[in-house]
């Protein structure tokens, strides 16, 4: 049966009509500005600190750590050996809750005469203690690290954007994990070839590896504890110590990389809503930010 349409249904037609035409005309709501930082300016490692095995904090041997081409680059060309020179580079500011962002790529040489399981592996340590408090013969610092890899030769699965632990603890999937590394759910991915790593940190929370934009591992309470590192201060080393906050640094362990695009969101900050520096993405209230 044909509708009836009446005066009053088309009145209701019009102003439904009317309703969507000036709706369409409200510009959508901006996205929430995020204040991401650059660590890295491009040019040169000013505000970052180098401390390498068998040196004293602040000798970057062997130009080890370099800035070309707008890249941090990683390079032994000035090495005679290896010695276990393991390196760290080391942002000079200390974090706690934070979304960290960079790009990653294993170009170069693996100096043959360094561990077997150093090739086409490096990373990023955070929760780090300050390398002014590591010893000269300390080989790794008491962190947690994102680890990277690149799949070899064999052609075998190699995952990236694991878990590594010198000197620490984390619970996995429920309970203290023993293992000082723990695989990711990553793809495999070739040398020369650029990876974004993201790295969410929440404290001594929850921690959640990203790469190329996917969730890859979770894992929570970062504490001091465990092996691997070897040297330290016995002061700085209290096993079941939570690690709320710490240094920030970039790997170096006899396989060449590159690291660009190192940006970080601080995510503790003033949480009211009526201060000119609150920021809704905030998880940590810090009340001496907010103006």
């Amino acid at each position: 049966m044909k509708p009836v349409i009446t005066a009053s249904r088309l009145l209701s037609c019009s102003l439904a009509l009317l309703l969507v035409g000036i709706m369409s005309f409200i510009p959508p709501k901006k996205k929430d500005k995020e204040d991401w930082i650059s660590l890295f300016n491009g040019k040169n490692i000013k505000n970052w600190t180098v401390k390498i095995h068998h040196h004293e904090v602040g000798d970057n041997y062997g130009n080890t750590f370099r800035v070309e081409d707008g890249i941090i680059k990683v390079r032994y060309d000035q090495y005679d050996k290896f010695n276990e020179r393991y390196g760290h580079l080391y942002f000079n500011t200390p974090y706690s809750y934070y979304h960290l962002k960079m790009e990653y790529r294993f170009t170069g040489i693996w100096r043959k005469d360094a561990p077997s399981y150093t090739e086409l592996n490096s990373g990023v340590m955070f929760h780090s203690q300050d390398p002014h408090t590591m010893p000269k013969e300390q080989d790794w610092p008491i962190s947690v690290e994102m680890q990277f890899l690149a799949g070899l030769a064999d052609g075998k699965p190699r995952p990236t954007g694991n878990m590594c632990s010198p000197g620490t603890d984390v619970i996995f999937e429920g309970k203290k994990d023993p293992r000082h590394c723990i695989n990711s759910t990553s793809k495999t991915y070739p040398k020369e070839e650029w990876v974004t790593a993201e790295l969410i940190v929440l404290g001594d929370s929850l921690i959640t590896h990203k790469i190329n934009g996917e969730v890859v591992l979770q894992y929570a309470n970062p504490q001091i504890g465990g092996g691997v590192a070897n040297r330290y201060d016995p002061a700085i080393k209290q096993d079941g110590k939570m690690l709320k906050e710490g240094f920030i640094a970039l790997q170096s362990e006899g396989q060449e990389i590159d690291f660009r695009n190192i940006q970080l969101l601080n995510l503790e900050g003033c949480m009211d809503p009526k201060s000119k520096s609150y920021r809704p993405y905030y998880v940590k209230d810090n009340p001496s930010k907010c103006r």
